[in-house]
């Protein structure tokens, strides 16, 4: 596994995890799972546990996505190094 941390958001890229390409942001209290997608874009996981718990504020959701995109780059990055 490999870390970065961002504007009080630490992502976390898994060694042994699947495609698409992703990460899992957490912030607070909470884990959003963001796909790195190929058009240099971020979105939320299309998958029923891509927010931690389930009734977290959307406000930390946005945030935690916001912040994933400003630094896409580097979280691609972090990708890559465990996925080659």
């Amino acid at each position: 596994m490999g870390s970065l941390r961002f504007d009080g958001v630490r992502f976390a890229a898994y060694t042994m995890d699947h495609m698409p390409r992703h990460v899992h942001g957490f912030y607070a209290d909470v884990e959003v799972i963001a796909d790195l997608r190929a058009d240099g874009k971020v979105s939320l996981a299309k998958r029923t546990d891509a927010i931690r718990p389930s009734n977290a504020s959307k406000a930390d959701v946005r945030y935690v996505l916001a912040v994933a995109a400003e630094h896409f780059d580097k979280l691609v990055a972090l990708w890559e190094k465990h996925h080659g």
